[in-house]
């Protein structure tokens, strides 16, 4: 299957998995499960930087109109797509496994290095997202508990994601 289509089917199963989750009410105001960002997170190790922020910016934009925060959206996904190419030189040797695989996963990272990624990156996500909705941290209570409770259940819907629907394990070399 070619790669692009691959991401476009992934784009829009997180899209109606998102749809689902906006269409729920928060429970009791502090949890807001986010998923949607998994396919920033997902995209292929050599995708270039501007193309990254390009496609987190449009893929930002599309599910905030969904989700009727557009703006908030949007900046949370360039935010994490900015972060992304730094947290992964941190996590990985320019020599190692980022160069035999696609794309970022527990087999091509390992499943300290991805936990650590994907939890830094959903933490950023939902600090920069829920500062955004407040504008303020002057509840910072319910700032700190949001945050937490939301991550958790966003970090237990990606492991689950993770679980059910393995992705390709193809390394580069396979590809051509």
């Amino acid at each position: 299957m070619n790669p692009n289509i691959k991401y476009i089917i992934r784009a829009i199963l997180l899209i109606l998995v998102q749809y689902i989750l906006s269409s729920m009410l928060p429970l009791g105001g502090y949890i807001t499960p986010y998923i949607y960002y998994a396919f920033v997170l997902w995209l292929p190790f050599n995708i270039g930087k501007n193309w990254l922020l390009l496609v987190a910016a449009a893929y930002g934009l599309f599910i905030g109109y969904l989700t009727l925060m557009p703006g908030l959206n949007a900046a949370a996904c360039v935010l994490i797509a900015y972060l992304r190419p730094f947290i992964l030189s941190l996590l990985l040797p320019k020599e190692a496994n980022q160069m035999n695989y696609q794309e970022p996963s527990i087999t091509s990272m390992g499943f300290t290095s991805y936990s650590i990624y994907i939890i830094i990156l959903t933490l950023v996500h939902h600090c920069f997202l829920f500062f955004l909705q407040l504008l303020s941290v002057g509840h910072f209570g319910y700032f700190f508990v949001k945050i937490i409770l939301s991550t958790l259940i966003s970090l237990l819907l990606l492991a689950i994601t993770e679980i059910i629907f393995v992705r390709a394990k193809k390394t580069r070399a396979s590809l051509n």
